[in-house]
């Protein structure tokens, strides 16, 4: 009898505990539940002076937080835009957010040539899930010191770019790095070489650059832009960007 008490009193302790548990994990999902609600109704558009885009833009180590998105035509954009700054035009900017879903976690910033593109471009990324997002003051609005005429594009647009063919591809890493694999087709040149080896690169072809982070291929892409050629230069270098596909 006394045995019998024993594991019954063990039996509904057991049950206590288990119910206990259940209760704080089912509490600590409503919490996370209701966080979340609440960090989206504070989710909003923030305004961006054009002066503090500048220097986060002229900041490596700063830069890297940012995603800058020119809402303009591409007939617009690379006619010159803001450094660093990708190419997603307000008519195709919907379709286009899939393609940025992994910046979620970073400051996405919009930019027009008023505001007013931008901040439709902006309240859609609300919307979507992005919770630090800023319009930027226009480029008509206010004298961008970092204006290039050099495209950007992420890592996977860089990798359909090598595929394709068309382009010269610069890889301005050191070369025991690209020795252990580069992009096909690509050439080795780091950007403390580019002045030397620029009349070895045709003019005819556009080029295509990238690095490790994206701002040493930025170095070479605007070196190149401002002689002449048609640059393009990869904002995820092969640090941030796992799925290049590399050849020795």
């Amino acid at each position: 009898m006394k045995c019998n008490k024993v594991i019954a009193i063990l039996l509904a302790s057991g049950f206590m505990v288990t119910g206990l548990t259940g209760c704080a994990d089912q509490k600590k999902e409503e919490k996370k539940a209701s966080t979340q609600t609440e960090q989206k109704k504070d989710a909003a558009v923030k305004e961006m002076k054009g002066d503090e885009l500048n220097k986060i833009m002229e900041d490596q180590k700063e830069k890297e937080k940012y995603l800058v998105i020119d809402v303009r035509s591409q007939e617009e954009y690379d006619k010159g835009h803001v450094k660093y700054a990708i190419n997603m035009p307000i008519d195709q900017f919907e379709s286009m957010i899939k393609n940025i879903e992994d910046q979620k976690d970073k400051n996405v910033v919009t930019i027009c040539n008023t505001g007013k593109k931008s901040a439709k471009a902006a309240d859609m990324l609300v919307k979507k899930g992005f919770m630090n997002v800023y319009n930027a003051q226009g480029v008509k609005d206010f004298k961008y010191k970092t204006m290039t005429m050099v495209t950007n594009v992420r890592g996977a647009e860089m990798q359909k770019i090598a595929n394709e063919g068309k382009y010269t591809i610069i890889d301005a890493r050191k070369a025991e790095d690209f020795k252990m694999g580069h992009l096909k087709g690509a050439m080795n040149i780091e950007v403390e070489n580019i002045d030397a080896k620029m009349s070895s690169i045709a003019k005819d072809k556009p080029v295509a650059v990238y690095c490790y982070s994206g701002n040493k291929s930025m170095a070479i892409a605007q070196k190149l832009s401002d002689a002449g050629y048609k640059a393009t230069s990869s904002l995820d270098g092969t640090k941030e960007y796992t799925q290049f596909e590399l050849v020795k």
